[in-house]
């Protein structure tokens, strides 16, 4: 049988390694070529932020997944993890091939909203992992708004 570590790291991967697979050149130079915020300094770690993010996401999933394994509840707790993930995921890819920046704010805070929700359903099971949900909650609105902000200044992209 699979360990549970590797089961869940293996989903951590796949499932933005199978959505960036869609994202043409052409959408990426698309979003390279957007004004960003002049405070924006930190664009270069905005990939080891997100490195992170999933890590500490799997990490959590690991922590409730060991509390109760194999139970019904918490077989649907990791569909929820894969919900948080997929809606994650997807931001780039969507906005990317909308050419819309105003649906990627929107998945942006729909990600962060079903990470406060899950955040919420797992304190009892685990406090450690509610924790290691906390760097997504507190990025996650920092990315939305930069999202945000790049609408403003980039009317005709919004």
């Amino acid at each position: 049988m699979i360990p549970s570590w590797l089961a869940i790291g293996v989903v951590t991967l796949a499932v933005p390694f199978a959505f960036n697979r869609l994202i043409s050149s052409r959408d990426f130079r698309w979003f390279k070529r957007l004004r960003r915020p002049n405070w924006l300094t930190f664009e270069w770690a905005i990939p080891i932020i997100w490195t992170v993010v999933f890590i500490c996401g799997a990490w959590s999933a690991y922590n409730v997944w060991e509390a109760n394994p194999r139970e019904t509840s918490t077989w649907l707790l990791m569909g929820f993890y894969l919900l948080v993930e997929t809606a994650i995921s997807l931001y780039t890819l969507v906005m990317c091939k909308t050419r819309s920046l105003k649906v990627g704010t929107i998945i942006g805070g729909t990600g962060f909203f079903l990470g406060a929700m899950l955040a919420v359903i797992i304190l009892p099971i685990s406090s450690v992992a509610f924790w290691l949900l906390v760097p997504y909650l507190l990025w996650s609105p920092v990315g939305t708004f930069v999202t945000w902000q790049m609408m403003q200044l980039n009317p005709i992209d919004a």
